[in-house]
């Protein structure tokens, strides 16, 4: 089960707690995604919460970071665990997603 917060509006900024999985990534897509659409900007995600994601999480991401790259913004990911921030490395992610420590 995962946790979406909304905590700031510039850049538009959720902390994730939780679990992200393949059961509730299109959920966590279509919440952001309506966030995004009401004020369109950067995306900040806060994960320091955040204990486990999945490959569909993975594409979820990136399925993000390509509609607000169109519009001119990007997706920055923050306080990841080392094992979480391993992931995105090894899937080289880390080139279409922003990785803050």
């Amino acid at each position: 089960m995962q946790e979406l917060t909304l905590i700031g509006r510039e850049p538009l900024t959720f902390g994730l707690s939780g679990e992200i999985d393949s059961q509730n990534a299109e959920e966590f897509y279509s919440e952001v995604m309506a966030r995004y659409s009401e004020a369109k900007g950067d995306l900040l995600f806060d994960c320091e919460k955040l204990e486990f994601i999945d490959s569909t999480t993975l594409g979820t991401f990136v399925k993000m970071a390509k509609a607000v790259k169109a519009d001119g913004h990007k997706v920055t990911l923050r306080r990841l665990s080392p094992r979480l921030g391993k992931l995105f490395v090894i899937c080289a992610l880390d080139t279409v997603l922003e990785i803050e420590s």
